[in-house]
């Protein structure tokens, strides 16, 4: 089985269903296939073949789901790109995938045109929302084609999503990910469509990102009515969740955050919301424990993974969030609801081993490391990152460090890494410090994460100024904010006089957050 055999299913099932709604518009599951098939026709026509890569630049739409399914019917690989990247950050993604189309949504259009001259790897761009003179209209391309089924071969084992993340070491890396690296999470842990079970599942996640894309899939696999949102929104979210009745929703921790403190959060009836899965950053004890006292007929679930993992590979299910039972019962569930990531699901295996690669003893602390049919091979063209990021014997170094219980539960006990997690995105100290040294009052600079209540993590640079000169930290920040994509840039800056060092000149992390990484 691969992916495109999702849409095929539910369609087949419960054709008249909605699989789509987004902005007041509705597409049934008849429809949306329909669609995608015409889609499909009409980027085989201009050329697009199996192997061949197609970027999307675009926030969540239906156009996005339809481009995924075209490009994966005809065995092409789906690109979608962090649409909150600045346009060399984007360049390189597309160069780097060596992208044949690039779909891109009308707020981007400027941005495109800026970066296509130097990107001779794009031969076709397809612009969504607006028709553009230099460009072919997606609503063409699907209007002037046939519906009539499209098949291709697909293995199993063929890449379907090339998925760009956050490296400590500078650039995104690009992280294939298979059909059935998908098909081996969501066949163990989603009921397939039915005709008498229907489900509503909210979408904020960003399709840029492994959990949004999980989230798509299984909601096709299982037959719901994707509700799609442009970006998250608070009040947006409420009256979205109020008027569809949503049954199911995916969030960072800001997100559930935001919600449950929002000031008129009461005003709002989400009694439909059954199931709230949140994951991708760290979530604060306080927040978790708010939303499950403002919201108690829902179940929550902790999911916990990567991209490299094709999402989630362990759980913190609905009956860990229940504190029921004696007083050590209550405290040891209250412990793993603070700390544990769970579990792990049957298709992945999960251990904890120390700088060797030996597996440690249980509650002892070491790296998380994973295996499983649907972990990545290895990142996109890269050799030496793909070596970096294995044991020798071909475990996934996860770059979380924890250690595991008596009963199997996972506990975070922090990064193995520099990686600074903010609000479920992912960020590269060494690609903010290249940007901080390129301001030509900075003689050098570093930087940490901070803990933020909100956010989870915030960048910090520890900045060395050249000598003689002075700047201030808005004029730090501000350099950055040019160069970067928002989320990336630093909050806080602390000027010093030099950076501490080991002996072969490495910048000490570790000591700069012994020293600045407080709030």
């Amino acid at each position: 089985m691969n992916t495109t055999d999702f849409l095929s299913i539910s369609s087949a099932i419960c054709p008249d269903r909605d699989a789509m709604v987004f902005e007041g518009e509705r597409w049934t599951y008849s429809q949306a296939s329909e669609r995608v098939n015409k889609l499909a026709h009409a980027l085989g026509e201009l050329g697009l073949k199996k192997g061949d890569r197609v970027a999307m630049l675009q926030v969540n739409c239906p156009e996005c789901v339809e481009s995924y399914y075209a490009a994966a019917k005809l065995g092409a690989i789906f690109a979608p790109l962090n649409f909150r990247a600045k346009v060399d950050e984007l360049s390189y993604m597309i160069a780097n995938a060596e992208a044949r189309m690039l779909f891109v949504g009308k707020r981007y259009v400027d941005m495109a045109r800026a970066m296509l001259p130097s990107l001779s790897c794009v031969e076709q761009c397809i612009s969504i929302g607006s028709k553009e003179a230099d460009m072919l209209f997606y609503g063409d391309l699907v209007s002037s084609s046939s519906a009539d089924e499209v098949s291709s071969e697909i293995g199993d084992e063929d890449i379907t999503i090339l998925m760009y993340t956050a490296g400590t070491t500078g650039r995104p890396k690009g992280v294939p990910l298979r059909h059935d690296g998908f098909v081996s999470y969501i066949l163990e842990n989603v009921d397939p469509a039915s005709p008498e079970i229907e489900e509503r599942n909210l979408l904020t996640v960003p399709l840029y990102h492994v959990a949004g894309i999980q989230g798509m899939l299984a909601a096709t696999y299982g037959g719901r009515t994707l509700i799609l949102m442009r970006q998250f929104e608070v009040k947006e979210w409420l009256e979205t969740v109020q008027k569809e009745r949503a049954t199911r929703a995916m969030l960072v921790p800001t997100m559930l955050k935001t919600i449950i403190d929002y000031r008129d959060f009461a005003k709002y009836d989400l009694s439909s919301l059954q199931v709230i899965t949140y994951g991708a950053a760290s979530m604060p004890f306080e927040v978790i424990s708010k939303a499950m006292k403002v919201m108690p007929w829902a179940r929550f679930i902790n999911a916990f993974g990567q991209t490299e993992t094709a999402s989630t590979i362990t759980i913190l299910g609905p009956e860990d969030h229940i504190i029921e039972g004696t007083e050590e019962e209550k405290e040891k569930k209250l412990k793993r609801l603070a700390q544990s990531i769970g579990r792990p699901l049957p298709d992945v295996e999960v251990k904890i081993v120390d700088e060797e690669g030996k597996e440690v003893p249980g509650f002892e602390v070491g790296e998380i490391v994973a295996k499983g049919s649907r972990i990545m091979t290895g990142y996109w063209h890269d050799e030496d990152r793909t070596a970096q990021a294995f044991t020798s014997d071909g475990w996934l170094i996860t770059g979380d460090r924890g250690w595991i219980d008596d009963e199997g539960y996972i506990f975070l006990a922090g990064r193995g890494d520099d990686m600074i997690i903010r609000g479920g995105e992912n960020i590269s100290p060494e690609e903010l410090e290249d940007v901080l040294h390129s301001h030509p009052k900075v003689e050098e600079a570093a930087v940490i994460g901070v803990p933020d209540p909100e956010w989870g993590q915030q960048p910090r640079a520890i900045v060395v100024l050249k000598e003689g000169e002075t700047a201030s930290a808005e004029e730090v920040m501000e350099h950055c904010r040019s160069k970067l994509a928002g989320f990336k840039r630093p909050r806080s800056v602390a000027f010093v006089d030099s950076l501490p060092r080991n002996s072969v000149g490495k910048v000490l992390r570790k000591t700069l957050r012994e020293q600045y990484g407080q709030p």
